[in-house]
């Protein structure tokens, strides 16, 4: 099995040494007659052909990878998980643990979040009492995990054992053994598969496995990567009374996603992304950064998420640290100059004017920003300068299936296509932030238009009744 793998992952290699070797002896035997040397140049041409040929294969060979997502799938839980604010509220109260100005603050923060009345959450936390254990964070987990796995399987006709890395992440639920192994587990995926299991990166890691596995393929070409995005509600409820600690008890729900990305060159043509640029910034040099968003426990001694009140401008400063970095990838000449002109006025010239923030409409056509909150998607939008339909697919993923955490950014490249959207020769921005703090974008290249009606997609049964329209959603969320 081993020596099969190595002979497919190096075929390029040995198709190229064994017609060096060909063209080498040919010319070695073209300058004898009748077994006498007959051109004492020979020597030296055959020596300069095959350095020549080999860098130029070395030149080729050496170029990155081109990277392929060839499909992905979101989960959909079943009717059994559905969940209602009222469900929550009671549910809530069955607790016993919430104090009253706490139940009335919850009740007010579902009304403002942007979450719809229609999201999920895990069977144990609707059982009456609600089960917390550790068995019911593992199937939550499983049947999140193994449910998009099938479902991309059966998408992309690929075999189990045909998957040479696998990246699992999962910000607050480490099992032992991890998540990555009870994929291995359950698929039996080969034995020399490369796992890795990322936790504690928050809500950004679904774009940072991205990354994680762009590099690992271009480090391996000729494979197939399995990158797998959740969170795990079970095991994240906060059990106190503090207030700053109660609000990821109301955000976020149960979903997840799985991503195939190849490095098979064949693959091209039967993908539906390519991924053009992957980009992350890190701000958690500095201190109020870094503790904006943080598992600590309360005064209690309860281990809960605490967000800091400074979260919505750390957000802003950090997407203006990695929007420089961002836009000479992707913004056209006349926004690269703008920017470069009004840095110069206020870095050199000392003028006081706002820093200027490009049109990034310019050089994206959909945008899937991680669904934080109401309170966070308002201020992308504003700060990016978008408008309410290019913000339609994050709205709408966090109206429908709340935060999500790092699969979010998938839920919403699904809306887009639920909804016809996606063209051939559009670019799409996913763009993800998350505790550390960090702000991580992938960018996409569709390869086809993608026919909604053709697509297995969790959108696809009631993709008409979206959008809400928009006075609707903010009058709802009012209070």
């Amino acid at each position: 099995m081993l020596k099969h793998f190595y002979v497919i992952s190096n075929i390029m290699n040995i198709l190229f040494m064994s017609l060096l070797l060909v063209i080498a002896t040919t010319c070695v035997s073209c300058f004898y007659v009748n077994d006498e040397y007959c051109n004492p140049q020979a020597s030296t041409l055959i020596k300069s052909f095959c350095l020549a040929t080999s860098l130029v294969y070395y030149i080729f060979m050496s170029r990155p990878n081109k990277i392929y997502l060839v499909d992905f799938s979101c989960y959909k839980p079943g009717k059994n998980c559905l969940c209602t604010k009222e469900m929550l509220m009671e549910r809530a109260k069955l607790f016993g643990f919430l104090s009253e100005e706490n139940f009335i603050l919850i009740n007010k923060i579902l009304d403002r979040s942007g979450v719809g009345p229609k999201t999920y959450v895990p069977e144990g936390l609707l059982q009456i009492p609600p089960k917390l254990t550790l068995d019911e964070a593992r199937n939550e987990s499983n049947l999140v995990l193994f449910g998009a796995v099938d479902d991309l399987l059966e998408k992309t006709c690929v075999e189990a054992k045909d998957i040479g890395i696998l990246v699992v992440n999962c910000c607050l639920f480490n099992p032992t053994p991890s998540l990555s192994d009870a994929i291995v587990n359950h698929y039996k995926l080969r034995g020399n598969i490369l796992i890795y299991n990322l936790s504690g990166m928050g809500c950004s890691a679904g774009v940072i496995a991205v990354d994680f596995a762009k590099q690992l393929l271009q480090a391996h070409p000729n494979s197939y990567a399995l990158v797998l995005s959740t969170e795990n509600e079970i095991s994240s409820i906060y059990k106190g009374n503090n207030p700053s600690m109660l609000l990821t008890n109301c955000l976020f729900r149960m979903g997840g996603s799985a991503a195939l990305l190849s490095s098979h060159p064949s693959d091209r043509n039967r993908s539906k992304y390519q991924l053009m640029h992957s980009l992350r910034t890190h701000v958690g040099a500095d201190d109020n950064s870094y503790k904006c968003v943080f598992q600590e426990e309360d005064e209690k001694d309860i281990v809960g998420v605490s967000l800091s009140k400074d979260l919505m401008n750390v957000a802003r400063d950090a997407l203006r640290v990695h929007i420089t970095s961002l836009g000479p990838l992707v913004l056209p000449i006349s926004e690269k100059l703008k920017y470069v002109k009004n840095l110069i006025e206020r870095k050199v010239l000392k003028r006081k004017i706002e820093a200027y923030m490009p049109n990034f409409k310019l050089a994206f056509d959909q945008f899937c920003i991680h669904t934080g909150g109401r309170a966070v998607l308002d201020r992308m939008q504003k700060s990016l300068e978008l408008d309410d339909y290019l913000m339609e697919p994050s709205r709408m993923t966090l109206y429908r299936y709340g935060n999500t955490s790092s699969s979010s950014i998938w839920y919403e490249l699904s809306y887009c296509e639920a909804k016809g959207r996606v063209k051939k020769g559009h670019k799409i921005w996913q763009m993800a932030f998350g505790s550390g703090f960090k702000v991580n974008t992938a960018v996409w290249l569709a390869l086809k238009n993608c026919d909604p009606t053709s697509l297995k997609n969790p959108w696809r049964d009631e993709i008409d009744d979206f959008p809400v329209p928009m006075h609707c959603y903010r009058s709802m969320n009012k209070g």
